[in-house]
């Protein structure tokens, strides 16, 4: 359970260094970049967008961490496919079109 707790903080954590437009290095695949390729991104609307959906996978781990107080395993599975999607969305979304490109 403190585990839980523990990663929840951390994601809420990056969250808010990426919400503030921070912390470009910690995503992948842009980090990795050539510095001509990464002038074509709109780094600071990409971090905002990536720290919401720290925000939301954090917010779908508490369900976790309730089915664990409350010894439910419906709020694990919701948690369980709620995360499933957000990520399903956050690599549809930020893959297709250029979305973040300048």
């Amino acid at each position: 359970m403190v585990i839980i707790l523990l990663v929840i903080g951390l994601f809420l954590g990056l969250g808010v260094v990426l919400f503030n437009g921070k912390g470009s290095f910690l995503i992948a695949g842009f980090n990795t970049m050539p510095s001509e390729e990464k002038e074509k991104y709109d780094v600071i609307a990409l971090c905002k967008f990536v720290g919401k959906m720290m925000f939301a996978l954090a917010f779908s781990m508490f369900f976790w961490f309730l089915s664990e107080a409350y010894d439910s395993q419906l709020l694990f599975y919701i948690g369980l496919i709620l995360f499933l999607a957000l990520v399903a969305f956050m690599l549809i979304f930020i893959n297709t079109r250029d979305r973040f490109k300048k």
